[in-house]
């Protein structure tokens, strides 16, 4: 029976391990990590112009995922209590119970030092005090106190989400010059009506968790007008990068297009009647949006390195 009773346990555990594993990949937030990639690709490249080094690069990639995966994990930890009364997040593994409050705090801490430690090695003192900072942001102030409090939390929130294609710049320059004001001043703008879009066509899940986003606080309508004003702002500021040729006529001809056409969509939100799936449209777009612009810039910078 003993004998019995301890391969029904080891059979037990070769089960659970794997599950496990997912839990753990699922506190990190991988799809976020991954679009903070992109992001950081483009800055990364931007600023290299043609010039490319491995320990710089490989550090910064890994470094600012570990340092995003470590804040997600703890945002998991604060946003516990909201997250069990929202459907798209009713499922993670700490609603769930599946993982402890020590155990993703443990994984968050070795994540974040691990990141600092992988930055701290192969870039430079500034691209390190960003990540931090970003970190900081999106822990202290935005998940722990501005989310719950005001409808300005997603403002707050959009300096984080700025942050990884500055990293990516500010590791092969090593200075916070134009380029990488213009990069924060781009993505800020670009999270605004990327969040609002989100807040739209999950309204009930916020409305139910009491997140007070701008949707929810001051009506849908009014959401409209700031999507339509932050894009309208975004399209000049995304130009300005190449203007100022720190990016190449491919990207001005991207950037130009994507947001002349996610401007199209946030005028044709004053005439359609559904707003879920309108804002599904503008969300969708300006994640491709902001892909196409990392990814262009990756690619004109590539150029001379192949010629």
């Amino acid at each position: 029976m003993d004998h019995a009773a301890s391969a029904s346990q080891h059979d037990d555990r070769l089960i659970t391990a794997p599950s496990r594993w997912r839990d753990l990949l699922e506190l990190t937030k991988p799809g976020i990590i991954g679009g903070n990639l992109i992001a950081t690709l483009g800055g990364y490249f931007l600023a290299a112009q043609g010039q490319f080094e491995w320990l710089s690069f490989v550090s910064v990639m890994v470094g600012i995922a570990l340092i995003i995966a470590s804040g997600c994990a703890c945002n998991n930890v604060i946003d516990r209590d909201i997250d069990a009364l929202m459907a798209r997040t009713r499922h993670r593994p700490l609603v769930r119970g599946s993982i402890s409050i020590t155990q993703a705090l443990g994984v968050s801490a070795l994540l974040g030092v691990s990141g600092v430690v992988c930055l701290a090695l192969g870039t430079n003192g500034l691209t390190v005090a960003l990540a931090v900072i970003g970190w900081g942001v999106y822990v202290g102030l935005y998940s722990l106190y501005m989310k719950r409090r005001s409808e300005y939390g997603t403002l707050v929130g959009s300096l984080s989400g700025a942050m990884p294609p500055v990293v990516g710049y500010c590791a092969v320059t090593g200075q916070f010059d134009s380029g990488a004001i213009m990069l924060l001043v781009i993505f800020c703008l670009w999270q605004m009506p990327h969040s609002y879009a989100i807040a739209i066509f999950r309204y009930a899940d916020y409305q139910r968790a009491s997140i007070p986003v701008l949707p929810v606080v001051r009506g849908v309508k009014m959401a409209k007008h700031h999507i339509l004003g932050y894009i309208v702002a975004f399209i000049p500021a995304s130009l300005a990068l190449g203007l100022a040729s720190q990016a190449g006529a491919g990207y001005l001809c991207v950037a130009l297009t994507m947001g002349g056409y996610w401007l199209y969509l946030a005028l044709r939100g004053y005439r359609l009647e559904d707003d879920v799936r309108w804002a599904k449209k503008v969300f969708g777009v300006s994640i491709l949006t902001i892909t196409a612009m990392s990814l262009v810039m990756v690619l004109e910078a590539m150029v001379p390195m192949l010629a």
